[in-house]
């Protein structure tokens, strides 16, 4: 039988960096992502450092807000990180519409494991596609 003990144990083994601008949402997804078990390793309000962060970290997978303050958008730092390091899951949150296009057009990321959540999102909703995404 598998208890939420179990589920803690066995999500303990993903490390995770979030990179969101809103602290208040990046606080949200961390402490429900650590009561879940996972090790969150990293935080960042920017994408500037995005890749500087990951190779400090190296986490098994990175949540990455679209709209970001700062020269770089989340699906810039998703291609500067998958570059260098191609099979990184990476889930990337926007409110907006049109960054589905822009993901489904760009060659690039075709063969990459990328998941794109549209806001405002359910944190069980987040949780279960970081298994899926880690699990592929």
């Amino acid at each position: 039988m598998v208890t939420k003990r179990n589920y803690k144990k066995e999500n303990k083994n993903i490390k995770i960096m979030i990179i969101e601008d809103d602290l208040d949402i990046l606080l949200l997804y961390k402490d429900y992502l650590i009561n879940k078990g996972f090790l969150v390793s990293a935080t960042s309000t920017t994408a500037n450092e995005a890749l500087k962060d990951y190779e400090n970290f190296y986490p098994n997978l990175i949540i990455l807000d679209y709209n970001l303050p700062g020269k770089t958008t989340g699906l810039e730092a998703a291609r500067q990180i998958l570059g260098k390091y191609p099979n990184v899951p990476i889930i990337i949150i926007t409110a907006y519409e049109i960054v589905k296009n822009e993901l489904s057009q760009d060659q690039f990321f075709t063969d990459k494991k990328i998941i794109l959540l549209p806001k405002p999102i359910k944190l069980h909703i987040l949780e279960n596609n970081i298994k899926n995404l880690y699990i592929k």
